[in-house]
């Protein structure tokens, strides 16, 4: 075999291999959850707006650096020869000495170049500076305050996808196989009709037929839900809507109760949870910006170096110490100064809506004090019953399940009715949904108590 025609057997088995459809990505709930961390575009959206924040903080410490203003520019002037005496005279060689009058007459143009400029730097603003910079380091805590609120949304939103699937497929999978043990008796009881002597009743069949028509509608409905599940979930972990995803976790199954106490909850969340950060860094960004706005009724003093320079190439140069030509001279000097630029008026407006907004934040944090815990304290009762539910539910639905079999086993041999059936069979496939349901929510309870208080897991 020539090497050519190896190396185009080679080529074809690739692409032959390309083109295979891959194997579905499967993945735990732990690993659901880092991945959507690192996919989510909120999560990438918040982390440039903390960036954003820190290049404001950075901005307020460099007006404590130097600080050059300078302007420059080209133009036009008279033309001027000749000295400051009548005639253009250089110097004065008999008396009266008059100087030139001329000054009206244009005698032609000059280029005229200018410029000015100033450096210096701060030296007391009465705090401006230092007010303004930790108002915008308060800022970025409230933001890494949000980002943090953004990541737990997230795993929030991951764990609901992750167990709302894993509910709707077992709930499906559960209907699929109560269906299957539908059509039998079913078709059991048409059969029996058929005969003569047949021990069942057209009675039978509708009954019978009605559970049927239920459980498809809830069969569908299940479906839907898993469909919806699993899209969110691939959307959430990035793995995108045209992937193949499988989850590691072969049914739903209660997560074990959280092994703290309610007070420790409610600790926990006044002090971890991203909203009361969030108002923390709030309220020192406000008080320092209460402070900032007083100290802009203030001057500020300065030290530095200004100069200016002027040059016209068609007028004559005049040394003279008590008279200036602005348009042919220069100098430089340093110099300690204050400015002061502020409107008394719009100042203390300025300081009074500071300081409002300073105690509306105030009286927020008072609510979010008073309404977390409740919020907690909530969330942890739901979970308490849904825990205890599930429980009570489980045995329930295994005694259903006894009751719908011993109620086949007795329709099979003559000895029940097909609608006394139909009820066993709807009233298990009622509590064993409902059970599957609580689980769901039992869990959803635990994430949420894991949300309230903080917790990124």
């Amino acid at each position: 075999m020539t090497r050519n025609v190896l190396t185009r057997i080679l080529l074809a088995a690739g692409m032959l291999l390309t083109a295979l459809p891959g194997e579905a990505e499967t993945i735990n709930l732990q690993q659901a959850v880092e991945m959507s961390l690192a996919a989510d575009p909120r999560i990438k959206e918040r982390e440039q707006v903390v960036e954003a924040a820190r290049s404001m903080v950075e901005e307020v410490q460099g007006n404590d650096g130097w600080r050059l203003s300078a302007n420059a520019f080209v133009g036009l002037a008279p033309k001027v020869e000749g000295g400051f005496y009548q005639n253009g005279a250089q110097s004065c060689t008999a008396f009266p000495c008059t100087p030139r009058s001329d000054g009206t007459r244009i005698n032609g143009i000059s280029d005229w170049t200018h410029l000015d400029f100033a450096l210096i730097k701060p030296l007391f603003t009465f705090g401006k500076i230092e007010h303004y910079g930790e108002a915008a380091q308060g800022n970025v805590d409230l933001k890494q305050g949000e980002l943090k609120k953004t990541r737990t949304d997230t795993v929030y939103d991951t764990k609901r996808a992750y167990y709302g699937y894993l509910t709707a497929r077992d709930t499906r999978v559960f209907l699929e196989d109560m269906q299957d043990r539908l059509n039998g008796s079913i078709d059991s009881v048409e059969r029996n009709l058929k005969k003569e002597n047949g021990e069942s009743k057209q009675s039978d069949l509708y009954a019978l037929q009605t559970a049927k028509g239920l459980l498809a509608k809830y069969a569908s409905q299940a479906r839907a839900v898993e469909k919806i599940s699993l899209d969110g979930l691939k959307v959430l972990t990035g793995v995108g809507l045209k992937e193949d995803l499988k989850v590691a976790d072969d049914r739903i199954a209660p997560v074990p109760f959280p092994q703290v106490d309610l007070a420790e909850f409610q600790a926990r969340a006044l002090q971890e949870r991203p909203e009361m950060q969030e108002l923390e860094a709030g309220l020192r960004a406000r008080r320092a910006l209460v402070a900032a706005k007083k100290a802009d009724r203030m001057p500020d003093v300065y030290a530095g170096v200004v100069g200016q320079v002027n040059y016209a190439s068609q007028r004559d140069r005049l040394d003279n110490p008590y008279i200036n030509d602005p348009f042919n001279n220069g100098g430089i000097t340093p110099v300690v100064g204050v400015k002061w630029d502020t409107v008394f008026g719009t100042a203390n407006a300025r300081v009074n809506e500071a300081q409002a907004e300073l105690e509306a934040l105030n009286h927020k944090k008072a609510f979010a004090v008073a309404g977390i815990p409740f919020e907690v304290g909530e969330a942890y009762a739901n979970a308490q019953a849904n825990f205890n539910s599930q429980r009570d539910l489980a045995e329930g639905a295994a005694a259903a399940r006894r009751w719908m079999v011993a109620s086949l086993a007795d329709l099979s041999a003559g000895l029940e009715s097909a609608d006394k059936v139909a009820d066993a069979i709807k009233s298990y496939v009622l509590v064993q949904t409902e059970y599957l349901r609580t689980v769901n929510d039992y869990n959803m309870n635990v994430a949420q108590l894991a949300r309230l208080t903080g917790e990124l897991k």
